[in-house]
């Protein structure tokens, strides 16, 4: 069983998310509360699989709850899934590796996908297989990136990015299919992926090595990385030896 904790200060809200979660056999309700200081306190006692958990609340808001059950128990915190009507903490959000964040009013189906998400967290918990991957020096990376991006919340697998390039003071993800601007720098987000597959080869350029086809010099003898989708991305002399490397392993 699945056991969940719903906070929020809506009456409403709340009545309506324990009414959806009736077609969830798995799951049992073990509490609900309606202030952040209500809620540090029932997740104490009853240490939930689940925290349903709204953002704007009246005494604290749904970060300071975490950071409060964070300072004290940061191993047991239980899988997030924050409820709100505003989707411009998102980004915080999955800062706090949260399974999902619901945009009040949500549906019966985007709530079970939810859940969802949350089965197969705690199946893979024995594997410590989450949102990030760690390699064999115990280093975290992302697996996803999330970012709002024209109007909407985006949930990129970071598999699905081909190249990064710097523009000022943000950064250009693209995939195959589109690209995004992030506020950004290269640098932070450099340390978020992992090397063995993501790597730099210019200071404005990181590169997917899964999408590298050949590295090559062109006509004036500047070298250039070139992508399985055609793309042509410079490369300094400095990186070129440790690019060739790794394509050889």
């Amino acid at each position: 069983m699945i056991r969940v904790v719903i906070a929020d200060d809506e009456v409403l809200a709340r009545q309506k998310l324990r009414q959806l979660l009736r077609s969830e056999p798995d799951v049992e309700i073990v509490g609900e509360c309606a202030t952040a200081c209500e809620t540090i306190e029932l997740v104490r006692a009853a240490n939930p699989d689940l925290l349903f958990l709204d953002i704007r609340m009246p005494d604290m808001d749904g970060f300071d709850v975490l950071g409060a059950l964070t300072s004290e128990r940061p191993k047991l915190l239980p899988q997030i899934i924050f409820t709100t009507a505003y989707d411009q903490y998102a980004v915080r959000a999955f800062e706090y590796n949260a399974a999902d964040y619901l945009l009040k009013p949500f549906t019966q189906d985007r709530l079970c996908s939810s859940v969802q998400r949350v089965r197969a967290r705690m199946a893979d918990a024995d594997q410590g297989t989450n949102e990030r991957v760690t390699d064999a020096a115990g280093a975290n990376y992302k697996t996803r990136i999330v970012f709002k991006s024209r109007g909407r919340i985006v949930f990129l697998p970071v598999e699905d990015i081909r190249w990064i390039g710097a523009e000022e003071n943000y950064v250009r993800i693209s995939t195959g299919n589109e690209s995004h601007l992030l506020r950004e720098t290269m640098a932070r987000l450099e340390t978020t992926l992992d090397p063995e597959v993501f790597l730099r080869v210019h200071r404005s350029s990181i590169v997917n090595l899964h999408y590298v086809k050949e590295v090559k010099n062109d006509a004036d003898g500047e070298s250039m990385v070139v992508l399985t989708g055609g793309e042509k991305i410079a490369m300094s002399r400095g990186y070129r030896i440790r690019i060739q490397k790794l394509l050889h392993r």
